[in-house]
């Protein structure tokens, strides 16, 4: 089965940064940045340089302002295998202080992915093991093909989905997380789906098409305001009422008085479309 996205003539130049990494790959049709979990042979596993590179790529293409949308996509027949092996078995006997500088760096990974101000979109197939859900609960958008598998196989290696636990539990909610988190077991692309893992389960015909229509509603919206609304949600969802509405009365104040927010209204008054399409 092919899992390459279908072409997109966005641009018919693309631009490759793959000579800076070793575990992943990241490429730029137009404004969208592909990153690519590139272990294939290990289906994509995670290890020590694998994360260190997925924190530098969110935080290079989050901070250029030539990219609006970010996608995350694995090499080979699978999307990401969760942990991998050698690097688990080269670990299994380090001490409480390494295994937790280990440990901190993966959690930056998991906040690099959520806190990118740009859109980011995980295309997920195969299966996603372990910390690849922590990958892709931290993406804005989710969607599966339809015959990958899932796991937090955590408990049945007598260890904890922590860095993941925030990520998974705001999407997915605390009965739920119970549910999957504990037993262990491995689960359909469907239940995933109605579960709020991901938003959406499709044909692999489908789900590049799926992509692409929601890349191009991404692009409709500014910049500047995706981001700031990236931002303004993620607040909301941690503070308590009370203290966000101050917050949130700031925050439109700034949009309507910077460019983009100027722009985007004498667009709309003028029945033209805004500089960013």
């Amino acid at each position: 089965m092919n899992h390459e996205p279908l072409a997109i003539n966005y641009s018919l130049l693309t631009f490759h940064y793959s000579l800076m990494y070793t575990t992943i790959e990241t490429e730029q049709h137009y404004h969208i940045a592909t990153i690519w979990l590139n272990r294939p042979e290990v289906r994509n596993a995670l290890n020590d340089t694998m994360i260190s590179e997925l924190i530098q790529a969110f935080e290079i293409l989050g901070a250029d302002d030539t990219v609006r949308v970010i996608t995350l996509r694995g090499r080979g027949k699978v999307f990401c295998a969760g942990a991998d092996l050698k690097w688990m078995k080269a670990t299994s006997t380090s001490g409480y202080e390494e295994s937790l500088e280990e440990n901190r760096q993966l959690a930056r990974c998991f906040q690099a992915v959520y806190n990118t101000p740009k859109p980011t979109i995980a295309v997920v197939h195969g299966a996603a093991m372990g910390g690849a859900n922590g990958l892709l609960a931290a993406c804005d958008f989710s969607y599966a093909a339809d015959d990958t598998l899932f796991a937090f196989s955590e408990v049945r290696l007598g260890l904890v989905p922590a860095t993941i636990a925030p990520y998974i539990v705001k999407r997915i909610g605390e009965t739920k997380a119970k549910e999957l988190i504990l037993t262990g077991r491995q689960f359909h692309a469907k239940e995933a789906a109605q579960a709020g893992l991901i938003n959406q389960v499709l044909q692999e015909m489908e789900l590049e098409s799926k992509v692409a229509e929601l890349i191009q509603e991404l692009l409709q919206g500014g910049p500047k305001s995706i981001a700031a609304s990236k931002q303004l949600l993620h607040y909301i969802a941690a503070t308590k009422l009370e203290t966000s509405i101050p917050y949130t009365v700031e925050a439109i104040a700034k949009a309507r008085s910077s460019a983009e927010g100027q722009e985007g209204m004498q667009a709309f008054f003028e029945k033209r479309k805004p500089s960013w399409i």
